[in-house]
């Protein structure tokens, strides 16, 4: 295969078009992580165990069944990743998924500080993660971030739609 002459440069991809397919592969990534751990909670309910530990959560078991906060946890992840996905219709209500995502976030990262065998041991300073359920919850903080980048860029949409 011959070289290029030396005279023409090698194309290059835009910065800019990464960065849009980095925005919506980030958008619409969390829309399917937040969709399958809602369905997934129709399956089973994998945070029973955490939620019972929670001293901010566990008195959700004195209005709900087991199974009846599962449902609804789940029914609440689905319409969250609803409202984010519709972002190109409605910036403003996917601002409202966005902000629903952060709250359920917080939530299991909270598990973090209560869930019982979630630091293993010290490494020096640093706190060692179980493999289950310490570094399972560890991704939330990911998420909760991009939650939190989807929020701003839906309400910056929003609000420059309003000015139009």
């Amino acid at each position: 295969m011959p070289n290029a002459p030396s005279n023409v440069a090698p194309r290059r991809i835009p910065a800019a078009l990464i960065t849009r397919a980095g925005h919506l592969a980030s958008r619409y990534g969390l829309v399917i992580v937040i969709a399958w751990i809602g369905a997934g909670k129709y399956v089973k309910m994998e945070s029973h165990a955490l939620i019972m530990e929670s001293p901010l959560m566990n008195w959700l078991y004195d209005f709900f069944s087991q199974d009846a906060l599962a449902d609804t946890l789940g029914t609440l992840e689905i319409v969250t990743a609803a409202l984010i996905a519709i972002r190109p219709f409605s910036p403003r209500i996917s601002a409202v998924g966005s902000a629903i995502a952060i709250v359920l976030f917080l939530g299991t990262l909270s598990f973090l500080f209560t869930t019982p065998g979630v630091i293993t041991e010290f490494a020096g300073p640093l706190p060692v993660l179980s493999g289950k359920p310490g570094q399972f919850l560890l991704k939330d903080l990911v998420l909760i971030s991009v939650s939190l980048w989807t929020l701003g860029e839906s309400l910056e949409a929003a609000r420059t739609k309003q000015e139009m």
